[in-house]
């Protein structure tokens, strides 16, 4: 193999119904991915210098009218995997941005603590976005997310999928009845049952 595989966590669940349940939740690892994480940050003045020294790219208010094209703003939300608000400019991002990042579930989440104050300092925020995978089932019966790469310590990703496994289980309405099986599966093999 030519590149650094990536170990994927696939947990597969039963008695759900996932139609009348989806899940939609975001689990903090201890350790990164291994994969870089792309966050962008829709700030005004006072939030402006903090977020250039931490965020992938910053876009300040008066800037917003220049997304208002919709093939803008899609390619916006495919190259960036956060977005970060000022909490006081959350009703401005809403209009010029939501159409489109709310469609993608890539709007400024306050759960995950994307919304902050003007004085917000941004760094342990990106640190964690580094470490954050989302789980979502909405149509399949199943969770994937990245847990690590094949070249970080082996205790690395392993304390992931911990992470993340019993963060899954949590969040589920009966569960641990409602897992069937895990496995973990890297880029190029097939899945390993865990």
């Amino acid at each position: 193999r030519k590149f650094t595989q990536s170990y994927d966590l696939v947990i597969n669940l039963k008695n759900l119904e996932i139609k009348q349940n989806p899940l939609d939740f975001f689990v903090t690892m201890h350790y990164s991915k291994g994969k870089k994480v792309k966050v962008a940050a829709f700030v005004d003045q006072q939030l402006s210098e903090e977020a250039q020294k931490h965020c992938d790219l910053v876009i300040k208010e008066t800037e917003f009218g220049n997304y208002s094209d919709k093939k803008k703003l899609k390619k916006l939300s495919k190259e960036y995997d956060y977005f970060i608000a000022q909490a006081n400019l959350m009703p401005k991002v809403a209009a010029a941005f939501g159409k489109v990042l709310g469609i993608a579930g890539k709007m400024p989440n306050p759960k995950l603590g994307c919304v902050v104050p003007p004085n917000a300092n941004l760094e342990p925020l990106v640190e964690k976005l580094s470490k954050t995978v989302r789980l979502s089932a909405k149509k399949a019966t199943n969770l994937q997310c990245l847990v690590g790469k094949e070249d970080q310590p082996d205790e690395e990703v392993v304390d992931n999928i911990l992470t993340v496994y019993e963060t899954a289980v949590k969040n589920l309405p009966n569960e641990i009845q409602n897992v069937k099986n895990a496995s973990l599966k890297l880029t190029m093999g097939k899945p390993v049952k865990i």
